[in-house]
């Protein structure tokens, strides 16, 4: 049964680039992205870890632990994050997974076999600290990922969680967001100091709390 919004995100022990990882254990109560790459040596996934590597102090900032996974062994990983630290200009130094018998794409159900019966597709998860998934994104393998929507919804997916709010479309930290429907237009106004603009009764803006 593929996973959804708000399912607890399945454990796992691996072997990683890293060394051996226990995924529950390792997000300890930080945020946590997942992603997966049909494949080593491939050129949008090279290109994408090396994104990856380029924003970790971004991911850092927001207390988000990246991890990748490929269903290739380790020892062909270690060869493949040289390629990716020549080629990007970077150094990866977050945890490339090694899944062979395909344990993390199967309960992560990150094999689409419409799309491929070995290849992972693209698939994104973003983990919340209380290990309950919070983002699903996933894209076909010839896709390359958008690494700055990945950081905007992860800002809204942490403000959202601490304030009674909503992001508006194309939404980026430090914009007007809009008052929750579950607060009434009274409490906002005495919640939200700065003000809000009511539109109308269900849409009200209010500028970011947290700036």
């Amino acid at each position: 049964m593929a996973l959804r919004l708000g399912d607890t995100a399945p454990d796992f022990t691996v072997q990683t680039t890293a060394g051996e990882i226990r995924f529950h254990e390792y997000l300890g109560n930080s945020w946590g992205i997942l992603f997966s790459h049909p494949a080593d040596y491939t050129p949008v996934c090279t290109t994408e870890l090396g994104k990856t590597a380029l924003l970790q102090e971004e991911f850092r900032k927001r207390d988000v632990k990246v991890l990748a996974v490929s269903v290739d062994p380790l020892d062909k990983h270690a060869g493949w994050v040289n390629d990716i630290n020549e080629t990007q200009h970077c150094r990866v130094d977050f945890p490339i997974i090694a899944d062979p018998d395909r344990v993390v794409a199967g309960l992560y159900d990150m094999i689409h076999p419409n799309a491929s019966e070995t290849f992972t597709v693209r698939s994104l998860f973003v983990i919340g600290p209380d290990k309950k998934i919070k983002l699903i994104i996933t894209y076909p393998a010839s896709t390359g990922r958008n690494f700055t929507e990945v950081l905007r919804v992860v800002d809204s997916l942490q403000l959202t969680a601490k304030y009674s709010v909503a992001t508006p479309a194309d939404w980026k930290n430090g914009e007007d967001v809009i008052v929750a429907l579950s607060v009434s237009t009274e409490e906002a106004r005495q919640k939200f100091e700065k003000g809000v603009n009511v539109v109308k009764p269900y849409l009200r803006y209010t500028p970011q709390p947290d700036k």
